[in-house]
């Protein structure tokens, strides 16, 4: 088409306008249009990803504990991770022929919840001494890490690629010996910073490129020996950064709280992002001709696009999360590795081609509607076909969900070109990352007709409270790890593992007295979320798009303006 369209979302009620480059898409992708609204459908992918919610149950095949994102009560056959990845079961087994009296969608739910599923959303193969990380990849002595690839000697951190010895951070790229970071790439030994670049040792410090040995800085590039924006000597320097007291944790809350303070009084460009080309969003990085883009580096010719943090992705639409050579992909999740032509699926990795309304469908091509399924082709419903009978059975599946589609509990409707259902989630809304990106009241929840599940109670007693541990880290003995600890914040039991102990003496920073929950939901506060607002620059008064709101009190500037004053 070579004009704009506005429909109505199903979901919000709210209009959204479909553009003619979007309809070309479309088309390429032999594809209708969608009748949600951008901002639902990235929701309603967010609905089927648990990162952090952790639980104990039984695998389904050897009987051993293990340790899942699916709690013990859901419905579902789950198997551990050398169980699920073992030639022991056959996923062909489960396979069922299409009833075209029926919806698609009800069948493939028949078969999604009689299919054993990986414990963890992990490439299982590639890592080492790291059981106890999800959605990762290729990494080694990692603990609690999520959206993780290329990680050794990590903890408590997501949103990471090639990383080593850091630990509590969030979006961290190509860096090592970090704590506490948000947004930063190519660093070493930076604390407590923020949207940090090609930086090494520097504290406490905001928006600096190719800084060393700068603490409580923002907006520098280039600059050594500075605190708070003042030049200082080398040696007036470490003389001050010992008086600093880095080792004690009341004197590192003073620092934060002065930081951020100091921060704010500087101008912040309208977005976080380096070497875009025609692309817009927040938190990109070296994207092409890329829109309303979040937490995306490296893509080319896409749209709508979250959490893509390989190399690349190109020609995709509504796609949340991985890349590493995707191509052609659509309202998907969780899709990377090679993976082409790829439409309303929910984990497809290793090279798979042709892949349609799949769960966990790996090294596969030509399937449609299959389910924890790997190394196969022209599937349907876990069926294999010929290639002719393959094609000829697909086209009826789609006349058929066209004609009788699968309507929710609230009258959504769900026909071919449409992501999955949001009843098919084997997760409840505050299980997943929904819960994170777009908040929600457990009320709102239930009104909308999804699930909501209830805290579980604690199991451990606190045998030493959060405000107990000694001040300095050089007070605390090995004995801390076999103390439970009480959060500063939840009040929920946590542990310290001798990892972490070991990379807070080496960094020579005290001991956090939060849990790794709290501490992640401390460091999400900050970052800005997935949506744009209108604004003017508060220096030259021109016209952004920015996730910064209005009513936010930091000073944000356009492109223009921010690096003619800064850079």
């Amino acid at each position: 088409m070579s004009t704009s369209e506005r429909r109505t979302c199903q979901n919000c009620k709210q209009e959204f306008i479909i553009e003619p480059e979007d309809f070309g898409f479309y088309e390429r992708m032999q594809v209708p249009p969608p009748t949600f609204c951008p901002q639902c459908r990235f929701q309603r992918r967010l609905m089927f990803r648990n990162e952090r919610r952790l639980y104990k149950r039984k695998c389904g095949l050897c009987g051993k504990d293990i340790v899942t994102v699916f709690a013990p009560d859901k419905p579902l056959t789950v198997y551990c991770q050398p169980c699920w990845w073992s030639d022991k079961w056959d996923p062909l087994e489960y396979g069922r022929e299409y009833d075209p009296a029926r919806p698609f969608f009800e069948q493939f739910r028949e078969l999604q919840l009689r299919t054993p599923y990986m414990s963890l959303i992990t490439s299982y193969q590639q890592l080492v001494n790291s059981e106890y990380i999800n959605h990762a990849g290729n990494s080694k002595n990692c603990y609690l890490i999520f959206n993780a690839d290329y990680c050794e000697n990590v903890l408590y951190s997501k949103v990471l690629v090639n990383n080593k010895d850091s630990m509590d951070c969030t979006m961290l790229g190509e860096s090592e010996l970090c704590y506490e970071n948000i947004n930063c790439g190519k660093c070493s030994r930076v604390f407590y910073a923020e949207d940090c670049m090609s930086c090494h040792d520097v504290y406490f410090s905001k928006l600096l490129t190719g800084c060393t040995n700068c603490f409580g800085c923002v907006n520098l590039r280039n600059k050594s020996y500075c605190i708070w924006n003042q030049q200082y000597t080398k040696e007036e320097y470490e003389q001050k950064i010992r008086e600093f007291n880095l080792d004690s944790y009341s004197s590192i809350q003073e620092l934060i709280s002065q930081a951020r303070a100091f921060w704010q009084k500087s101008p912040h460009k309208f977005n976080h992002g380096l070497m875009n080309v025609n692309s817009s969003g927040d938190y990109i990085h070296q994207c092409k001709n890329s829109r309303y883009m979040y937490q995306c580096r490296f893509a080319e010719d896409c749209k709508f696009c979250q959490f893509i943090t390989m190399k690349t992705a190109k020609d995709c639409y509504d796609h949340s999360e991985w890349g590493n050579g995707a191509e052609r992909i659509y309202e998907s999740a969780t899709v990377g590795e090679g993976a082409s032509n790829v439409r309303f699926c929910f984990g497809v990795w290793f090279p798979s081609l042709d892949v349609e309304y799949s769960m966990f469908t790996l090294s596969s091509s030509h399937m449609f509607g299959c389910a924890n399924i790997k190394s196969k082709e022209y599937c349907i419903l876990n069926r294999p076909y010929a290639k002719t009978d393959y094609e000829a059975l697909r086209q009826k599946i789609i006349e058929d969900m066209n004609t009788h589609p699968y309507m929710d509990n609230r009258g959504r409707v769900f026909k071919y070109g449409e992501y999955f259902p949001y009843d098919f989630s084997p997760y409840d809304y505050n299980e997943t990352v929904a819960i994170e990106y777009i908040p929600a009241a457990k009320e709102t929840v239930l009104e909308l007709g999804w699930r909501w599940r209830e805290p579980e109670s604690p199991k451990y007693q606190v045998t030493l409270p959060a405000g107990s541990i000694p001040d300095r880290i050089n007070e605390i003995g090995d004995e801390i790890l076999d103390e439970i600890l009480g959060c500063l914040e939840c009040s929920r039991p946590y542990k310290v593992i001798k990892a972490e102990l070991d990379l807070l003496r080496r960094f020579n920073l005290p001991l956090p007295r939060k849990c790794s929950d709290c501490r992640d939901r401390n460091r999400h506060s900050r970052i800005n979320p997935p949506k744009l607002w209108d604004r003017t620059c508060a220096k030259c008064g021109a016209a952004i798009q920015t996730t910064y709101a209005p009513d936010r009190p930091e000073i944000v500037y356009c492109e223009s303006c921010y690096n003619s004053e800064v850079a």
